[in-house]
């Protein structure tokens, strides 16, 4: 005979709101896998499974599986509620606070302005958020050299997609994704037209690499190098 579910003094069925607690409990402790990450994750998954009882085939690849899905994980992330900041678009280290001219293709000028760069591991998230609430109004794709992302010279002459974003306050905000020696391939899901919401995932670069922020002249930094950054909640700066 099947056994029923007990029910509290409520009525309502304690087995199934323990079971949808559980569940609920995991989706907030296991991060989703980003789509771009779902392949890596998939094939190294289906070679485990037909490898059957060959350790020496099964072990490994369930490995490749489980170091795919940390690399391509992606959290919930829940930004600062303050008005007039720039948020940290990639999970890593803070490797530059600085001034430097802009590259040419985010049509920035050629003044310096204030920049913020973040290094990511990886062993970091891959997934880079928009820094601000804004408009989409470039997306440039510059082939390149793969020097290592944490050398100066990187935000100019290594493989880039840099974007252009203009805010509700008519400031621009320029972030670029910088691929290095093990980040070969850069996704940007965002277009020229669309409106990115602060904290919005919009691309990300595969195994580690770099990004930068140019804020507007007068922006006040609000990190220092070597500090921990967190993308969409750590706030980088304060805009002019």
């Amino acid at each position: 005979m099947a056994r029923r579910p007990s029910t509290g003094e409520d009525g309502v069925v304690t087995e199934a709101s323990g079971l949808a607690h559980l569940v609920d409990l995991i989706k907030h402790t296991v991060p989703p896998i980003h789509p771009a990450g779902i392949p890596f994750v998939a094939g190294p998954a289906v070679v485990a499974l037909v490898a059957g009882r060959r350790r020496w085939i099964r072990t490994p690849a369930l490995l490749v599986a489980a170091a795919s899905a940390t690399f391509f994980r992606h959290p919930t992330r829940v930004p600062p509620v303050a008005t007039g900041v720039v948020v940290a678009a990639a999970d890593g280290e803070i490797a530059l606070v600085d001034t430097a001219v802009p590259p040419t293709d985010l049509g920035l000028g050629d003044a310096p302005l204030p920049r913020v760069s973040t290094f990511l591991s990886v062993f970091d998230v891959h997934v880079q958020r928009a820094p601000v609430t804004g408009h989409v109004e470039s997306v440039v794709h510059t082939p390149g050299a793969f020097l290592s992302a944490d050398l100066p010279e990187a935000s100019s002459r290594n493989e880039r997609t840099s974007m252009r974003l203009r805010t509700t306050n008519d400031q621009q905000v320029g972030v670029v994704q910088i691929a290095g020696l093990i980040a070969r391939r850069i996704v940007c899901d965002a277009a020229v037209g669309d409106t990115l919401t602060v904290g919005e995932t919009y691309g990300l670069i595969r195994f580690g690499s770099r990004v930068d922020i140019y804020l507007p002249a007068g922006s006040i930094p609000a990190v220092a190098v070597g500090q921990r950054a967190v993308g969409a909640e750590t706030i980088l700066a304060t805009l002019p």
